[in-house]
């Protein structure tokens, strides 16, 4: 049986440049090398877009919840590929087959699983998003990763 890894804040902090309020994941669970991973993003109302999206009826954007799926694949590749406090910088190519199924409010846990599509400097990735088990939103998602010598 393959030992599955995991990353804890601290590790995701070394793998990923962002920081808040823009950092949307707070463990990434069952990581399987780059096949698949399980972000988890505890949603609170003290995040700061709650406060206009929407007043009296706090929502999760769904720009945001794409941003969580993103960031789970990013941190599962930089674990696999041991990428931590290299720099990577992380950019969208693209977006397709999105859809939102549920609203996503303060107080759900958001699992963020991933599946990779395919992968070299350009990474295409299949994410979904449940809470309690129910699709709340899925996208595929390219990305490219650089670890250039310019990455800061």
């Amino acid at each position: 049986m393959i030992e599955l890894k995991r990353a804890d804040i601290q590790l995701i902090q070394a793998i990923l440049p962002h920081r808040y309020p823009f950092l949307l994941v707070d463990r990434v669970e069952d990581i399987d090398g780059i096949k698949a991973a399980r972000g988890i993003k505890n949603v609170t109302m003290n995040e700061p877009h709650f406060q206009g999206h929407f007043p009296g009826t706090p929502i999760m954007p769904g720009v945001t919840i794409i941003e969580a799926l993103a960031q789970t694949a990013a941190v599962m590749v930089g674990v696999t590929h041991e990428l931590a406090n290299t720099n990577m910088l992380i950019y969208f190519m693209a977006i397709d087959k999105c859809k939102f199924r549920r609203k996503v409010i303060p107080g759900d846990v958001l699992e963020l699983a991933e599946s990779l599509r395919g992968g070299s400097k350009i990474w295409k990735f299949k994410g979904r998003g449940l809470v309690n088990g129910e699709m709340a939103a899925e996208a595929e998602f390219t990305a490219m990763m650089d670890l250039s010598e310019q990455s800061i």
